[in-house]
């Protein structure tokens, strides 16, 4: 009879495994596209077969939605991490809007991002994870917003509202910054997201830290 420390370390090996194979899919994505991607693609960057792959994955579909739903998952973690450090509200609310903004135009995360949101048009599976991103985004950023007003520090209505607006618009400029160069750059980006914020919650741009 097996044990089961044994039956847990082969749970534990194919937890790893698949790890393995989900970060090798993001780097192969980040490289070829989502719509180019193969698991022959995949396959080759980890030096296994895809039969191996599809015994973890029964799809190319599911190993691209588990890859995208486990990178979301990370930065909102990360995002809610940041918005819960001690701080007064403006640092909460400056720091969530730094979080959210690429560092740079080649952020890997952005990238990723840009390219599921064109695919996201046409393929559900990867609209379903776009929608929970956004939706955790902006409960994160209204529930900060909230916590200002209830301290006095903010003034606003509709926390949710705010948060959907401030979303929208950093989409927007995002996209710009990240596919052209112009003369949007990362301070300058920094800059709109800090005066559309300071606008929804009732304050003068200049609180924000230099």
């Amino acid at each position: 009879m097996q044990s089961g420390g044994a039956r847990g370390s082969r749970a534990d090996q194919a937890d790893q495994r698949r790890a393995e194979l989900l970060e090798a899919t993001r780097r192969v994505v980040l490289e070829r596209g989502l719509a180019s991607t193969r698991v022959a693609d995949i396959a080759k960057a980890t030096n296994v077969s895809g039969g191996l792959i599809h015994y973890h994955f029964a799809t190319k579909d599911d190993l691209i939605t588990e890859m995208l739903r486990s990178t979301s998952e990370s930065e909102v973690r990360r995002l809610k991490e940041i918005a819960e450090e001690p701080g007064t509200a403006v640092e909460r609310l400056d720091r969530v809007l730094r979080f959210y903004i690429p560092a740079s135009r080649s952020d890997q995360s952005w990238i990723l991002w840009l390219d599921a949101w064109a695919v996201g048009v046409r393929e559900a599976h990867v609209r379903t994870i776009l929608l929970e991103l956004e939706g955790a985004w902006i409960e994160i950023l209204g529930r900060v917003i909230a916590d200002g007003v209830a301290s006095g520090a903010f003034v606003c209505d509709d926390p949710e509202g705010s948060a959907e607006r401030i979303d929208g618009m950093l989409d927007g400029l995002v996209v710009r910054y990240t596919l052209h160069a112009g003369n949007m750059s990362r301070a300058r980006l920094l800059h709109h997201a800090r005066v559309a914020a300071a606008r929804e919650v009732g304050l003068d741009p200049a609180v924000f830290p230099a």
